[in-house]
């Protein structure tokens, strides 16, 4: 039988614990329970309890410290947050004007492919052809309405006219006869294109 007295006695799993309560009897124990008071007055001198409160107080500092290192922080990561909001709506514009540009380069590229190039030297010797044909009928048609409204005179009229009209036929048919060699190089194949 354990005496009140002799506390140390006791080989309680509260003792065991908290060693710092051996020096009390079971009759100081049981007032410690009655006694909300009395109770919180042990509990706090209590050398666990304590360690327990300054390991609290230490990790209160240190949440602190890291909370106000983090405030130190906050305006750059802004400032970062914003530039790099700014940097990703800038290159979501660039993507934008990439597609723009691609599609500008591939419109480009199709009126420089070979068939097509072909096409429009083919139209241009009869846009040429025409162009002469005009020049001449102009000509004819503007001397045979001086030659009927001359005082009598017949014949065509062999002033500046004519020689404007020669040089001008002449340059339109020289364009015209090189497209048409250039034309007839290019059915035979001796047309080579380069992609540089």
């Amino acid at each position: 039988m354990y005496s009140s007295s002799h506390p140390e006695n006791l080989n309680t799993p509260l003792l065991q614990e908290f060693p710092e309560l051996s020096h009390l009897s079971r009759q100081d124990l049981e007032e410690i329970l009655d006694d909300p008071v009395y109770f919180q007055a042990i509990f706090h001198s209590l050398e666990k309890v304590k360690e327990m409160y300054r390991a609290q107080t230490e990790l209160g500092l240190a949440n602190e410290a890291i909370a106000q290192h983090n405030l130190t922080l906050q305006d750059g990561l802004y400032k970062l947050r914003s530039e790099t909001k700014d940097a990703f709506d800038e290159a979501k514009q660039l993507e934008a004007r990439w597609k723009d540009l691609e599609k500008e380069q591939k419109e480009v590229y199709q009126r420089l492919t070979p068939q097509f190039l072909h096409m429009r030297l083919r139209h241009s010797i009869i846009s040429q052809d025409d162009a002469s044909e005009n020049v001449a009928s102009s000509f004819v048609q503007s001397q045979h309405t001086a030659s009927t409204t001359s005082s009598g005179a017949a014949g065509p009229s062999n002033g500046p006219e004519v020689d404007e009209f020669i040089k001008e036929y002449r340059e339109l048919r020289k364009t015209y006869h090189k497209r048409v060699i250039w034309s007839e190089k290019w059915n035979k194949g001796q047309v080579m294109w380069r992609d540089d």
